[in-house]
């Protein structure tokens, strides 16, 4: 799929502002990756030209509509007799209606001050080749296309005072409620470094689900109504504090959208990995057999995979427990609760 602009959005009114954080920046059209649409259902030329009176509806999966008989009386002579005793030439058969288009199996909305930043990476490589077969689609929706003031406005002053400033909760909504009404079953995420943090167990469920709606915060943060008023879930990629949440937003995708049957060559890179056994992943290993005086480790070598299977479960729980003792520590609970 292509990213398209609206070149009449790019000649709106308002258009130019200053770009500061805190300050209203320049109004960017959304950036939308358009899914196929529909397939249409209609009948073939061929079968409408060849096909009797009803085949045309009868094509189209629609029962023809009962046709209205003459009224009784003498038939008319044939023209020629002897066609009575000729079979009559069967009608062909109407040929199937065209299969139409699937949905799209993961589709992320992105609102965001900064839409040109989309799909920026995601644009490349797996993801990028994975959005051009139409394996996922993705839409970034400028969040200033719906405040309603000549400004633009987006943000305000944070009530009890403080520094910079708070997206407005009025204005966001809008925007939430634009893109996924009431009965979208995506998921509504914010990202904040206020928010729980992202896990693979949490990656893997969203990109098996039908795709997320996603709230890039910017200056101080939202307004905490709108996380109440549109049931947002606050999700936090590390203990840092970013410039926006569009960074974020990529990092997120970009880990959900690998995990999309077809995207990856083969299933199992996605399975054999970090975090994806509450361990870290093995050390891994490659030409040349020897890097200045270091060596592969003997056992990759051997051929013996059940060997080497252990070896790496080996490696695989040493770097967990020096790097991310944390896990284990997980792990650990969760078999003493059961869970």
């Amino acid at each position: 799929m292509r990213t398209e602009f609206d070149p009449e959005a790019q000649s709106a009114p308002g258009a130019a502002r200053p770009g500061a954080e805190g300050e209203a920046v320049a109004h960017s059209p959304s950036a939308i990756l358009q899914e196929p649409g529909p397939i249409s259902q209609g009948p073939h030329p061929e079968a409408q030209a060849a096909a009797g009176p009803g085949q045309e509806a009868v094509s189209a999966g629609i029962e023809p509509a009962a046709m209205t008989l003459p009224a009784a009386g003498p038939a008319p002579a044939a023209e020629n007799p002897q066609s009575e005793l000729e079979p009559a030439a069967p009608e062909p058969a109407p040929k199937p209606p065209r299969p139409q288009a699937p949905a799209l199996p993961f589709r992320a909305s992105v609102l965001t001050l900064y839409p040109e930043m989309f799909p920026g990476p995601l644009g490349h490589a797996l993801s990028g080749r994975g959005l051009e077969r139409g394996l996922w689609g993705l839409e970034a929706v400028q969040i200033r296309d719906f405040a309603l003031d000549r400004h633009r406005s987006v943000d305000d002053t944070p009530a009890g005072g403080g520094p910079g400033m708070v997206m407005r909760a009025d204005v966001l909504a809008r925007a939430i409620d634009a893109v996924a009404p009431a009965d979208d079953p995506r998921p509504r995420l914010l990202m904040t470094p206020r928010g729980r943090p992202l896990t693979q167990e949490r990656v893997r469920a969203l990109a098996a689900g039908p795709g997320v709606v996603i709230l890039c915060g910017r200056f101080e943060g939202v307004d905490e109504r709108i996380v109440a008023a549109r049931a947002l879930e606050e999700v936090c990629v590390g203990d840092v504090v970013l410039s926006g949440g569009e960074a974020a937003a990529l990092l997120l995708l970009d880990a959900c959208v690998r995990l999309i049957p077809g995207v990856m060559g083969k299933a199992q890179s996605g399975e054999d990995e970090s975090f994806s056994h509450g361990l870290l992943e093995y050390a891994q290993y490659t030409r040349p057999q020897v890097l200045e005086v270091m060596e592969i480790p003997p056992v990759l070598v051997s051929g013996d995979h059940a060997r080497i299977n252990r070896w790496r479960g080996a490696q695989a729980l040493a770097a967990t427990r020096a790097r991310r003792p944390d896990l284990l520590a997980a792990d650990d609970e969760n078999l003493t609760t059961g869970e």
